[in-house]
């Protein structure tokens, strides 16, 4: 039989942990603000992040020619957005993903 109380019960309680979990990164990195590891790490663990997603992309595509061109094309494209558009990295990414979509499933 459904108990509405133990199931709000328990959506409130994943609510909270997940809540929790998310906000616990920025409340361990409030101390650390003015360390030059966790500056240094803000401005290259980005650019790392994407280097890493990159190579892993390539590494999937590269039995199949086809799809390394067109992912190639669209790395062009996330590049060139970043670089010629303010550097906005949401944009360039959205965009690189877009194309790199529409020439998988339309060419």
């Amino acid at each position: 039989m459904f108990d509405a109380w133990w199931f709000v019960g328990a959506v409130a309680v994943c609510g909270g942990i997940t809540f929790g979990l998310r906000a616990l990164p920025f409340v361990a990195l409030k101390p650390l603000r003015d360390s030059k590891t966790v500056q240094r790490l803000s401005v290259w663990m980005p650019a790392g992040i994407l280097a890493i997603l990159t190579a892993v992309t390539f590494s999937d595509f590269a039995s199949e020619p086809r799809t390394a061109l067109w992912a190639a094309l669209a790395l062009a494209v996330t590049v060139g957005v970043h670089l010629g558009l303010g550097r906005r990295t949401l944009l360039s990414v959205g965009l690189g993903t877009a194309t790199f979509v529409v020439l998988v499933n339309f060419f």
